[in-house]
């Protein structure tokens, strides 16, 4: 990956506390699994980015590539990458998002 696309990944990962990279956007997901992570992050109550892929090929691609992870949605918190859909599902489930998000956002624990 060229070092101006690293940077560009690095600048909007590092410029908000939570960002989504899916398929489509926060209020039209574009395939169920960008879908399943925004109800996710919904429910936490998370003030959330998005970055809509399809909409740029070259984070697309490059994404893949700076994770290490080849498939989409991606969810980062606190500059740091958290997973994919069922990740992020499993983690809700357990009761293991909320502390994160709310850790991020600055919040007392719920």
């Amino acid at each position: 990956m060229d070092e101006q696309l690293k940077k560009r990944i690095e600048d909007v990962i590092g410029g908000h506390k939570i960002v989504l990279f899916m398929k489509g956007t926060k209020s039209f997901p574009q395939c169920g699994f960008s879908a399943t992570v925004v109800e996710v992050l919904k429910r936490t109550n998370a003030d959330f980015h998005t970055v809509n892929i399809l909409q740029d090929p070259d984070i697309r691609q490059g994404l893949k590539d700076f994770s290490s992870w080849p498939t989409f949605p991606q969810l980062y918190v606190d500059g740091k990458f958290v997973g994919g859909c069922d990740i992020v599902r499993d983690m809700y489930a357990a009761g293991e998002l909320q502390p994160v998000i709310d850790r991020a956002l600055g919040r007392a624990a719920s």
